[in-house]
């Protein structure tokens, strides 16, 4: 006799930002806990981001037709009829999800209520890893607290690949500074970048202390003109950088997605909020040293006692 449980295929629509995704992993190993077989759908980078987790995950294409004529195709796959959870809040995810034939639950926001099967009220709670799991509550219909910290895991393979990685390159990780100092497309005009980067940098490296640094697309000039000292490292996939960002002595870094993915990987983490940051997508991790002030930078001796701190108790 087949015990089984019938299979309960739910489309997640992922958000766009590496940090919005990793804010979103307790709330998606809650659905995965109540029964949910998880599709999620979003940026390629997801994939390995995840690579962890029993998700399945699937790319979403450039442009609406395309993404609506995906998204038809994985719900006629389905061998029962399948739901969407919107974490977004747009009105094109919306509408996407409502011409592909999917009943979909998110958000009310952004005039898209009618295109949902059911529209939850979006309310301002203290945290955005809040709000992700709020709507979990309300698509489950279960009231729970968010767990923290949020944690995320490396996949056997990524932990391995920055292993190698730190051997190569004759870096001791007890030893080793991370620097995150850039703050990823989203800020164009480089208002969350901590001016004082530059100098906390050369000061470790006066002290003998390594310094590692993996710029994004568009960041590697940047990365090799403003810190010549440290082991540059570009295009390392999310997975590799997660686990890196585990294993090095203390992490610094700017309100950026792998400041978040460093808290949620349980990296030593040091990190800079400035008068342009917002409290609410504040990292949240087993180690982490959070400076914010909504007025002004924190100086850098302060950013430098803390980093020390790290480096003189390794774990």
């Amino acid at each position: 006799m087949d015990n089984q449980l019938p299979s309960r295929p739910l489309l997640v629509r992922l958000c766009n930002w590496v940090g919005e995704v990793v804010l979103m992993i307790p709330t998606l190993e809650r659905l995965t806990a109540a029964g949910y077989d998880l599709t999620l759908y979003g940026k390629p980078w997801a994939r390995d981001l995840l690579a962890y987790y029993p998700w399945q995950i699937m790319n979403r294409p450039k442009g609406i037709r395309a993404s609506i004529a995906r998204l038809r195709e994985w719900r006629q796959s389905q061998s029962a009829p399948p739901q969407a959870l919107l974490f977004t809040k747009s009105l094109s995810s919306a509408l996407e999800t409502r011409l592909a034939g999917l009943p979909s639950y998110g958000y009310a926001y952004d005039g898209r209520s009618l295109l949902l099967s059911n529209a939850y009220r979006f309310r301002n709670l203290d945290h955005a890893a809040e709000t992700y799991w709020q709507l979990g509550n309300q698509f489950l219909k279960q009231n729970q607290m968010l767990p923290r910290p949020v944690v995320w895991e490396p996949s056997i393979y990524h932990s391995h690949t920055a292993d190698q990685l730190l051997q190569q390159h004759g870096l001791l990780a007890s030893n080793t500074v991370m620097l995150c100092p850039f703050s990823g497309a989203d800020d164009a005009t480089g208002r969350k970048h901590w001016p004082e980067f530059p100098a906390l940098a050369h000061q470790l490296a006066q002290e003998g202390h390594s310094l590692l640094i993996c710029p994004g697309p568009g960041e590697e000039a940047k990365a090799e003109a403003l810190y010549p000292n440290a082991v540059n490292l570009p295009n390392i996939s999310l997975g590799v950088y997660g686990a890196l960002l585990r294993s090095v002595g203390a992490v610094v870094a700017n309100d950026t997605g792998p400041g978040h993915l460093a808290a949620a990987a349980g990296a030593r983490l040091v990190s800079i909020y400035g008068p342009h940051s917002n409290f609410y997508w504040s990292p949240l991790g087993r180690s982490v040293s959070l400076f914010a002030n909504p007025h002004q930078w924190p100086d850098a001796d302060s950013i430098h006692a803390s980093v020390r701190r790290l480096l003189d108790h390794p774990v």
